[in-house]
């Protein structure tokens, strides 16, 4: 279908910390559980879907596993997505462009909400937010899991309920508490002891403001190390192997400002399997039933995170929802059987497994370089829009779009525009041996943490956002100009 109710185009412009010794309680024993795949049931490899289990054989034939469930193969070499035609959009708004399917988003957070009815769903916002995303996020009945106060400003001036809203990070400023207490936000995640204090502090007379301590379980488990949070060898959280997570709840305990409601871990990004989440509850669980024991409180909720895998190229795996439900749930109600506690009211945080899925990036090439037996695929978009391969070296599935190619493929190296030898986009991809300049690359799973880590280097603005939907398409986020860069430079 043709693009509906567009708007103009625009063109692309070029207290210092309490330092307590923590109580020491037996060690526990870091736990690697990476490598040790459950047995779940099949499903194509690929499967864009999150556990659903749809049958992928006609995806898969036409390239599309990885890409909305809305992709359809158009004339002429083209893709649709939510009816809406890439070529045209490309033309109409100009690359780079990010084009997000706002049904697919939806359709996520619903199999969050069977897969797990009586639980709460907290969409991580550092994957992708802007207002649209946090208006329909609210629709679908989702918390929201934010990290600034940046975050939480945008969330609540859009409508979103605060007491839907978790506040996290390592190291919340004094801004990030304040707005937090004044805004009136439903939990906040406690990092660090330090913050214990601070927080007590401002919170208002007459009030308690609900936490819960983030634990590191000592759980090994992620895609790459530097998406590893559940060991004792990164930032995040207060371990259980030293005890500090346990001093933390105490210290808490004593602060008549602060209700102590649950406990919260985050093992990782980017996890294929569910067993390291049920290791994680059986620790976590543990730790519960030792809380009660020693001071005598029943803590009601649990937060085990997210870190749900996606499939960025066809043939790896996505994370089984209904699976992991499945036995969380049953993990959850035999250990809290065991230890002879009420089953507490679980929270999980997935942000990727939501919206990368229902991103596309689109690209126009620049230039086609032969260089001894390499070749380079030079766009017009690059580090700036999408960091994650020079940071992690995530691989993607360009694909040509717009003409029909009968070229045998080839092994190519797409690289951005910047002015650094680590700007790759995606390496050893398989595109047509005659592309050219001018010509079109989409690539699928472009929905998380693309634009929310972009940067403005080379002052190269940051591309639009457009919400596609039933053969319609609407600016999100428009285009960053060279004039709003110019305007916040007000220095001679």
């Amino acid at each position: 279908m043709s693009i509906q109710e567009l708007p103009v185009q625009e063109k692309p412009a070029q207290e210092s910390p309490v330092q307590e010794k923590p109580v020491q309680e037996k060690p526990v024993q870091e736990l690697s559980v990476q490598e040790s795949p459950v047995q779940e049931p099949h499903r194509a490899p690929g499967t864009d879907s999150p556990g659903q289990g749809a049958p992928a054989d006609a995806r898969d034939a036409e390239g599309l596993s990885v890409w909305p469930r809305s992709a359809r193969p158009a004339p002429h070499g083209d893709i649709s997505v939510g009816g809406v035609s890439l070529t045209e959009a490309a033309d109409r708004f100009g690359t780079p462009l990010y084009i997000l399917d706002e049904q697919e988003v939806r359709e996520r957070c619903r199999t969050y909400r069977t897969a797990f009815p009586d639980a709460d769903i907290v969409y991580a916002a550092k994957a992708f937010l802007c207002r649209a995303m946090a208006h329909w996020i609210q629709e679908e009945g989702l918390g929201l899991d934010v990290c600034s106060a940046g975050e939480l400003a945008l969330a609540v001036t859009t409508g979103f309920p605060p007491e839907k809203i978790v506040l996290h990070g390592n190291a919340k400023s004094p801004e990030d508490l304040s707005t937090a207490l004044r805004l009136g936000v439903g939990r906040i995640v406690v990092d660090s002891t330090s913050e214990i204090a601070r927080l007590a502090a401002l919170t208002p007379p007459g009030t308690r403001q609900p936490v819960m301590v983030r634990v590191v379980p000592g759980i090994v488990a992620g895609g790459h190390t530097k998406i590893r949070t559940g060991t004792d060898d990164q930032k995040f959280g207060l371990s259980l192997t030293d005890g500090s997570a346990q001093h933390a709840v105490t210290r808490i305990l004593d602060q008549p400002h602060l209700e102590l409601v649950g406990l919260h871990c985050h093992i990782g990004s980017q996890v294929t399997t569910v067993k390291p989440y049920v290791a994680a509850v059986r620790r976590m669980t543990g730790l519960l039933a030792r809380i009660r024991d020693q001071h005598a409180i029943t803590l009601p909720q649990l937060n085990i995170g997210g870190g749900h895998a996606i499939a960025y190229r066809p043939g790896e795996d996505n994370l089984n929802i209904p699976v992991l439900a499945g036995r969380i749930r049953a993990e959850l109600e035999d250990g809290c059987a065991r230890a002879q506690l009420p089953v507490p009211r679980l929270t999980l945080e997935p942000g990727r497994a939501i919206v990368g899925p229902a991103g596309i990036a689109v690209y126009r090439v620049l230039a086609v370089k032969r260089t001894g037996t390499h070749t380079f695929v030079a766009v017009d978009g690059g580090m700036s829009d999408n960091p994650r391969p020079a940071l992690y070296g995530v691989r993607y599935a360009p694909r040509l779009i717009g003409r029909p190619s009968t070229a045998p493929p080839r092994l190519v190296t797409v690289v951005g525009r910047h002015c650094e030898a680590g700007d790759i986009l995606a390496d050893e991809a398989a595109l047509p041996g005659d592309l050219h300049p001018g010509d079109l690359l989409a690539v699928p799973a472009a929905g998380a943490y693309h634009l929310s880590m972009a940067s403005g280097y080379n002052l190269v603005g940051r591309p639009p956002v457009v919400a596609v939907s039933h053969g319609i398409a609407r600016v999100l986020v428009r285009r960053e100009s060279l004039d709003d860069m110019n305007r916040r430079d007000i220095g001679l």
